[in-house]
């Protein structure tokens, strides 16, 4: 039945270890044998070979071996996983998603299906090639929390409020700097030295102070729909009732359960909602 299927098919997708379909007669030379257009997506968290390719594993395990979950926390404690949101999800489904695509693409203009070796850990890596880029440039230290971008910088963090409510800020670029400044009444000339490493920990403290001094509501007020790079960090129960999200429809409720609306937007050819039980 498998095969026949695939004889129409433009493209299969198993999750399997390495050998297993093989085993039961729907490897990759059989498919294609029956249907050479055919893109064979495989999805492993290590990969269809190499010395890991037989062993169990999860998400925490593929984004150690990249080096990506080395970098994931504060500077003072252990790595922290970003809940299956690296490997699980975008170095994987996403990569294969991406892959599929390319691969069904190339298919119809050459007549010639591929097989896609889609490993969590090459994924996982791949997501990091921004961080790689700065190594390569000696602006990024091995070190979890030193860095601009995970928390060490007192313009990219979150900071606790005067109502236990979290907010995060994201104040990059000068004239956002610039604005953030102007917004929270900044007029300390301390915070002249933006991108003065040794100055962020004073200035972290500061900022730590300050934002705790009143509740999210007040700079919620002050800076969203601004240029500082604000947001608020929301629970998941707050997430499905942010105005944004709202006008958005990010969120639909499906027979009493709430979950993530169809993403990217087809404009063109807008994606139906999900369906609920008949």
């Amino acid at each position: 039945t498998v095969r026949e299927l695939a004889k129409a098919a433009d493209g299969i997708i198993e999750g399997f270890r390495p050998g297993v379909m093989e085993r039961l007669g729907l490897g990759p030379d059989v498919l294609l044998g029956d249907n050479p257009k055919l893109v064979y997506g495989r999805m492993t968290g290590w990969g269809q070979y190499g010395p890991l390719s037989q062993a169990a594993g999860h998400d925490i395990n593929y984004i150690s071996i990249s080096g990506n979950l080395h970098g994931y926390g504060r500077p003072d404690g252990k790595p922290t996983p970003p809940t299956n949101a690296i490997g699980d999800f975008a170095g994987g489904g996403m990569m294969l998603a991406f892959g599929m695509v390319a691969g069904i693409l190339n298919a119809r203009g050459t007549g010639r299906g591929q097989v896609i070796d889609c490993a969590m850990t090459d994924g996982a890596a791949v997501i990091h090639a921004m961080q790689w880029g700065f190594r390569g440039m000696g602006m990024w230290e091995d070190t979890r929390g030193v860095n601009m971008l995970d928390t060490a910088a007192h313009f990219y963090d979150t900071y606790e409020c005067a109502d236990g409510t979290f907010i995060s800020i994201g104040s990059i670029e000068p004239q956002f700097y610039a604005l953030l400044r102007e917004k929270a009444g900044l007029s300390d000339p301390a915070f002249d030295a933006q991108m003065d490493k040794s100055a962020w920990p004073a200035l972290k403290e500061k900022l730590t102070a300050l934002f705790k001094s009143k509740p999210r509501a007040e700079w919620f007020a002050l800076m969203e729909g601004t240029d500082v790079c604000f947001a608020p960090v929301l629970s998941m129960a707050d997430a499905l009732k942010h105005p944004h999200n709202v006008k958005r429809g990010t969120f639909l409720n499906v027979d009493g359960i709430d979950q993530p609306g169809p993403a990217p937007r087809f404009l063109g050819t807008p994606a139906p909602a999900p369906m609920g039980r008949k």
